[in-house]
């Protein structure tokens, strides 16, 4: 089902016209060269400089940003929904929608995640204090070690999708899932595992990647439409009550 044609044509092909999509890049690097100049070196030093309980906060709550806590616990819902028996009528509509919005999440969040971890070894961007000092200007690009992987940030790529792909899907939940995107970001930073401006730049792969994947899964009308103005619509999900009745029917098969 991913892989047939779009059944629905925009009338725009880019998620934003070309004249904002411009405007939104030529801000991104004013932002980014900002960060470089006046704010990275400036952010890690200070950080090195929290009380211990500061960093033990947050070297818990940093955990929380990878990927595996998402797509773990995804892969094998949708395992398991693949493996049971193919119901009928309204069940297997209702078991067609929950698997959509699985599979939709799971590569919300796995696909920018995937796109972090190649951009990164090709940025070749030293982390905080691999030369001994706060020094934001070293790059070695190709590398591909640890040390030099920190542009962009992974954990924050990983908030970020899942912000926006929760946030799609449950929009009432999205203070929440804010408040946790800008903890893990925040504790990257803390942790001196990362500059300001890669935390900046996983933030933005994580949001956009989701937001593409779920434009690819609304041309396909899956789970999502496109409304005229090129916006997102969230399918109406199966309900608490209708999903426990064919997890009922399934179980007494």
């Amino acid at each position: 089902m991913l892989l047939r044609p779009a059944r629905i044509h925009p009338r725009q092909s880019w998620l934003w016209p070309p004249r904002k999509l411009a405007i939104a890049v030529a801000i991104a690097v004013a932002v980014f060269v900002i960060g470089l100049v006046l704010i990275d070196a400036p952010a890690i030093t200070y950080a090195r400089t929290l009380p211990r309980w500061v960093q033990d906060f947050f070297d818990w709550i940093t955990d929380f940003g990878k990927s595996g806590w998402f797509l773990w616990p995804l892969g094998v819902l949708f395992a398991i929904l693949a493996a049971l028996p193919r119901p009928a009528g309204i069940a297997q509509r209702v078991l067609a929608a929950m698997m959509v919005r699985i599979g939709y999440l799971f590569w919300a969040i796995a696909l920018p995640g995937i796109a972090t971890n190649a951009i990164k070894h090709v940025i070749g961007r030293a982390r905080p204090f691999v030369t001994g000092i706060a020094d934001p200007y070293v790059f070695a690009p190709f590398t591909g070690t640890a040390a030099y992987a920190s542009m962009p940030s992974g954990h924050s790529t990983t908030a970020f999708s899942v912000l926006v792909a929760f946030g799609i899907l449950w929009p009432r939940a999205r203070t929440v899932l804010l408040i946790y995107a800008l903890l893990i970001c925040i504790s990257r930073v803390v942790l001196t595992a990362h500059h300001p401006t890669d935390v900046l730049g996983g933030a933005v792969m994580g949001a956009v990647g989701a937001l593409l994947v779920a434009r690819y899964f609304a041309l396909r009308r899956l789970g999502f439409s496109l409304r005229p103005d090129g916006t997102l619509l969230a399918f109406p999900g199966p309900s608490f009550r209708r999903i426990k009745s064919v997890a009922r029917a399934l179980l007494a098969e």
